[in-house]
């Protein structure tokens, strides 16, 4: 009859302390940014220009780029054969090392893996720096064959002591270049000059050269995953 009595004339008992009205606008606008502010974490913490730019994994032999690719000039499909044949550009066999090596410096204590790979003939376990997830398919001779240079994804090597990831290699960064390719693309013969310089407008030298070798980049999503 109390509680009836209570209702009746429009008074309840109260549950809580009347402070704990106070913090109803603080909790409504914690609700309010928590989504967006987890969404953001995500997209940005898990954006590969956070996590992958800049990876540069300590490999089992300090191979240095800028001395091989840079001052000795050594072209890159010395060392990555199939580049220009098949999607994977592959990962050089010790024997194409000891190609130089058995002369130049043998002795040498950096080279101790190398030699062991050779004798033992197994092969040296490389770390992979450019590593694109098992979902996304990449074809490098469809490239490096209509003119996108090497530079383009991997930068200038040639002056990388340690190679690290330079680029994002995301899916919005490789749309930017399907959707507008002319200021990515140079003459064949100059795909693997990392320090090839356009004579005039890049981006009209890269219209011309679309059209000469008949490049119409897909944005289809089957193009990469499949």
């Amino acid at each position: 009859m109390a509680r009836f009595a209570m209702q009746v004339h429009g008074k309840r008992p109260l549950i809580f302390p009347k402070w704990v009205d106070a913090l109803r606008p603080v909790v409504g606008g914690v609700a309010a940014i928590a989504p967006v502010y987890a969404i953001a974490l995500l997209y940005y913490g898990g954006s590969p220009r956070t996590t992958d730019v800049g990876y540069m994994p300590e490999q089992p032999v300090p191979y240095s780029h800028e001395v091989h690719a840079g001052n000795l000039g050594i072209d890159c499909r010395y060392c990555h054969s199939t580049v220009e044949q098949t999607a994977h550009a592959a990962v050089p066999p010790t024997q194409t090392c000891m190609n130089c090596h058995a002369g130049i410096y043998p002795e040498s204590p950096k080279l101790v893996p190398i030699r062991e790979s050779f004798s033992t003939g197994m092969p040296v376990r490389w770390i992979r720096v450019h590593d694109l997830p098992d979902y996304v398919y990449f074809d490098h001779s469809a490239h490096v064959t209509r003119g996108v240079g090497c530079v383009e994804c991997h930068d200038r090597v040639d002056k990388m002591e340690t190679v690290y990831q330079a680029q994002p290699l995301s899916m919005g960064w490789c749309l930017d270049c399907h959707r507008n390719p002319d200021t990515h693309l140079r003459p064949l013969d100059q795909v693997t000059n990392m320090a090839w310089a356009p004579p005039g407008d890049r981006a009209e030298l890269g219209a011309r050269l679309r059209e000469q070798y008949g490049i119409a980049p897909s944005e289809d999503c089957s193009t990469c995953h499949r």
